[in-house]
C-alpha cells in the first residue's frame, strides 16, 4: 500500500503538485466525518498544528439540528468553537479523489486544550488507554455490509427513497456471477481503499439482493474504528462517482435482510502475545478471554445503544434473519449475539453480531472494550455455552427491542457510567432520546397505509 503519508511526505507532495486539497476531519456522533478541505499549502504550513470547528458537531443529531438540552453546548453557551488536533498518523492520500489527502482529527476544548470527553475518538482512547495500563492491547475488525443501488444518490432523494432497485434482483451470498456484475463499483472500492492506507482482504454478496460485504485486516483498535469511519465514507463517495447509490441503514427494507457490523475482538499483550489464547482452556480460551466475554454478556443490555443508536437498528434484530435476538454467546454460531470464532487457535475470539452498518465504530468499540475490561477486572464467571438455535431459545438474555429500552439500560448503567464519565453518558442518553421524540412524533406510511380508510 502507498497511501500512508508524514508529514514531510505531503510536504513534497504539495511541493509537486500532486497533493493541493488536505481534508481534515472529525468523527462526529453518527460516525460520520465532519471537517474541512484545506488547500494543501496552507495545510502544510499552519493547519497541520490545529484548525478549529463549531461545537454544535457534537450536538446534533442526523439531520444536523440543534438539539435543545445539550450541557456540553448550546444558543445560550453561544455555541463556540472546538480545537481540531489533526493527528498525522493518520495522514493518508484519498485515491478516488483528485489530488486529495485526508487526516482524522482528536476534538479538543478551545481553551484548554483537553480532549472532548464526548467526542467518539475520545472515548475510545480512554478504554484503549486503561487497557493499556494493565499491560493488554485490544485488536478489532469490523465487517461491513450494505445495499448497492441502481439510482444515483440524488435520483432515491427525488424518488422519496421509494421503489428504489437493488443491485441484483436475487440473494447473491457468495454468489461469483452476480457480483461480476457490480465489480465497476466494489473493485474500485477495494483498490480505492487499499491505495487509502486501508488493507482490504475481500469483498463478497450478502444474503440479499444488492447487499455487500467488505473486510478489512485484523487491527489496533482505534486504528480499526477509524478505518471504519473511512470505509462508510469512501464507500459512498465511490458510488456516488459512479452513479450508483450505497445504503448503511440496519434494516433499509422490512422484507430484505438487515445489514450488520460484526464487530471481532481479541486482547494481545503491549508485546503482540495473544492473551484469549490458552490450549488447556475450553475451545482454547484462556481465563482472561472468558472473563472479557462475561463481561460483555453481563453488560449487553447496557451497550447495546452503542451497537444500535437508531430507531431504525431495532427493525434488524428479527429470527432468522442471522440477526441476533439473545444476547448469549456459542461456538460458531450465527443465531448467537456473541460467537467464539477460531476456537483451538491462537486467534480465537470473540465476534459481536449485535451491532448494525449504522453504528458509530468509535463508541462501539468503546462500548465492548469497557464491558470486556469491566469483566476482566471482576473476573466475572463465564456463563455455559448456549448450544442450537437461539432463536428459539427460551429464558436467555435478549437483545433489547427498541431503543427506548436500550436507552434506559444505558442511563442506568453504573459500569459505563464509570468507565465513560457520567456527563459523557447523559450526553448520549439525551441523544438517544431525542431521536425517540423525534420518531414518535412523526407520522409514518405505514400508519397511513393502514389507517387512512379503515381508522
Amino acid at each position: 500500500m502507498t497511501g500512508k503519508l508524514s508529514l514531510d511526505d505531503l510536504r513534497q507532495e504539495v511541493q509537486t503538485g500532486a497533493i493541493d486539497t488536505v481534508i481534515a476531519a472529525q468523527v462526529d456522533m453518527q460516525g460520520r466525518l465532519v471537517g474541512k478541505r484545506f488547500h494543501a499549502r496552507h495545510f502544510v504550513d499552519h493547519a497541520w498544528e490545529e484548525t478549529h470547528s463549531c461545537n454544535y458537531l457534537l450536538a446534533t443529531d442526523m439531520e444536523m439540528e440543534t438539539v435543545p438540552g445539550y450541557k456540553a453546548t448550546s444558543w445560550e453557551a453561544g455555541y463556540g468553537d472546538y480545537t481540531m488536533r489533526p493527528d498525522l498518523d493518520t495522514l493518508r492520500r484519498i485515491p478516488w479523489l483528485e489530488g486529495t489527502a485526508l487526516v482524522l482529527c482528536d476534538t479538543l476544548d478551545h481553551a484548554s486544550h483537553k480532549p472532548v470527553p464526548h467526542a467518539p475518538r475520545s472515548i475510545l482512547q480512554a478504554q484503549v488507554a486503561r487497557l493499556e495500563g494493565i499491560g493488554l492491547k485490544a485488536m478489532m475488525a469490523s465487517e461491513l455490509e450494505f445495499f448497492l443501488f441502481k439510482e444515483s444518490f440524488a435520483q432515491a432523494h427525488a424518488q422519496g427513497y421509494r421503489g428504489l432497485s437493488p443491485i441484483s434482483p436475487y440473494n447473491e451470498d457468495y454468489h461469483i456471477f452476480q457480483t461480476t456484475k457490480e465489480e465497476a463499483v466494489m473493485r474500485a472500492i477495494r483498490n480505492g481503499l487499499h491505495g487509502a492506507d486501508i488493507p482490504v482482504e475481500n469483498s463478497k454478496g450478502e444474503a440479499w439482493a444488492g447487499q455487500e460485504e467488505i473486510n478489512v485486516r485484523y487491527a489496533d483498535a482505534l486504528i480499526m474504528a477509524d478505518r471504519h469511519a473511512l470505509i462508510k465514507n469512501a464507500c459512498k463517495e465511490i458510488a456516488w462517482q459512479q452513479g450508483y447509490a450505497i445504503s448503511f441503514m440496519a434494516k433499509w427494507d422490512y422484507s430484505a435482510a438487515g445489514s450488520s457490523a460484526h464487530v471481532h475482538q481479541s486482547l494481545v499483550g503491549l508485546d503482540g502475545t495473544p492473551v484469549f489464547h490458552d490450549p488447556e482452556g475450553p475451545y482454547g480460551m484462556s481465563a482472561t478471554m472468558r472473563h472479557y466475554l462475561a463481561g460483555l454478556l453481563h453488560h449487553a443490555g447496557a451497550i447495546t445503544f452503542f451497537l444500535a443508536p437508531h430507531i431504525n437498528s431495532y427493525k434488524r434484530f428479527q429470527a432468522g434473519t442471522f440477526a441476533p435476538t439473545k444476547a448469549i454467546w456459542s461456538l460458531d454460531n450465527r443465531t448467537a449475539g456473541y460467537r467464539v470464532c477460531g476456537p483451538d487457535t491462537k486467534a480465537v475470539r470473540v465476534e459481536c453480531r449485535v451491532g448494525g452498518a449504522d453504528l458509530n465504530g468509535h463508541l462501539a468499540f468503546a462500548a465492548l472494550l469497557a464491558a470486556g475490561l469491566d469483566g476482566i477486572e471482576r473476573k466475572l464467571e463465564l456463563e455455559p455455552e448456549f448450544q442450537g438455535n437461539a432463536y428459539a431459545g427460551e429464558a436467555v438474555r435478549e437483545i433489547p427491542k427498541t431503543l427506548r429500552a436500550a436507552t434506559e439500560l444505558m442511563d442506568r448503567s453504573e459500569m459505563l457510567r464509570q468507565a465513560f464519565g457520567s456527563d459523557v453518558i447523559d450526553h448520549y442518553v439525551h441523544a438517544a432520546r431525542w431521536e425517540q421524540l423525534e420518531y414518535d412524533r412523526r407520522v409514518t406510511d405505514w400508519e397511513i397505509a393502514r389507517g387512512f380508510e379503515r381508522a
